[in-house]
């Protein structure tokens, strides 16, 4: 077999694999379970992988591969990159193994070389640059200790807060009193509090209050406006200082938005982003990344192998 990429993207909630050719031809994909090292450990995490890329070694009569090039949820810090590289190496899967936080693999679907920044906004928010000469920009994205603010899980905890203190007397008034609750059925900000604490409704459903509050927004609340401005202010802020720390601030270079927030297009939101690009990185080039994960997860490893332009083109047709 000529050489070949297992690409792996990896995420909270779904793992895609891909087994590509230095063609670029597509020969095997298939889709597993989420990867979550943190909290099941790394062994069992890898064995999540394991059952994907199982799948689709099978339908492609392979046992191995020439690179493996894995962008994986969690893997947050140089350390842990290390570790998860060592843990996917022992595997056998493939000859070298690259591994890299999924954001890259986000970055890399959306531009055609390596080259550019992306934020990803989703449940959390992270942002990534890369240069063709192995530069890279990129930041811990642990949450609140390591400075961040924004995502679906951010924005749902601050609806929540500005609502609970709408209701007793604590903040000012916002629609998004009535809108969360309602949101579950419930009429009323204690019972929601209620229901949350008591777990009557999922911790995980919280994610759902994140479009309530674009849609507050959208109907003209000024709390919720308030905080759809200051997720477009921390994108750009990410961004901007990525493009600094690459020498790309004065340079026409890529700004790829993906993430289920910034790829759905709320108008406020995409607008704010927008223009606040426009005036603190002029030269920057936005656009919502459309090709999934995986694509950017195999043309890195494609990257590695110094695979021709026409296997990027004959990979990016597969799943167009």
């Amino acid at each position: 077999m000529t050489d070949s990429v297992l690409a792996v993207d990896a995420g909270n909630s779904k793992t895609d694999v891909a087994v590509v050719t230095a063609e670029g031809e597509v020969l095997g994909t298939a889709r597993g379970g989420g990867f979550r090292p943190p909290a099941v450990g790394v062994p069992t995490a890898v064995d999540t992988l394991a059952e994907a890329v199982g799948t689709a070694f099978a339908e492609t009569g392979v046992s191995s591969v020439t690179h493996v090039s894995a962008c994986l949820a969690n893997a947050d810090l140089p350390v842990e990159e290390e570790r998860l590289a060592a843990a996917l190496h022992a595997r056998a899967w493939g000859g070298t193994v690259d591994v890299r936080n999924d954001t890259f693999a986000v970055l890399r679907a959306g531009v055609a070389e390596p080259r550019g920044v992306a934020v990803v906004c989703g449940a959390g928010i992270n942002c990534v640059g890369m240069r063709p000469d192995g530069r890279t920009a990129r930041f811990p994205a642990l949450g609140r200790i390591s400075g961040d603010w924004g995502g679906g899980w951010g924005l749902a905890e601050e609806a929540l807060w500005h609502a609970a203190r709408a209701e007793d007397g604590r903040g000012g008034p916002t629609a998004l009193a009535r809108a969360l609750p309602a949101h579950f059925g419930l009429p009323s900000m204690p019972a929601l509090i209620e229901a949350l604490h008591l777990e009557h409704i999922a911790a995980a459903r919280r994610h759902e209050l994140a479009p309530v509050l674009f849609a507050t927004a959208d109907a003209g609340d000024p709390v919720a406006r308030r905080l759809v401005d200051r997720l477009a202010d921390e994108v750009v802020t990410m961004a901007t200082v990525a493009l600094t720390r690459l020498d790309l601030l004065a340079e026409e270079t890529p700004v790829v938005l993906g993430g289920s927030i910034l790829a759905a297009r709320h108008p406020r939101l995409d607008e704010a982003v927008r223009n606040l690009l426009s005036s603190r990185a002029p030269k920057a080039v936005p656009t919502v990344v459309t090709a999934p994960p995986v694509v950017g997860a195999a043309l890195l490893g494609l990257d590695t192998l110094n695979a021709p332009p026409r296997a990027e083109e004959k990979l990016r047709a597969h799943y167009a």
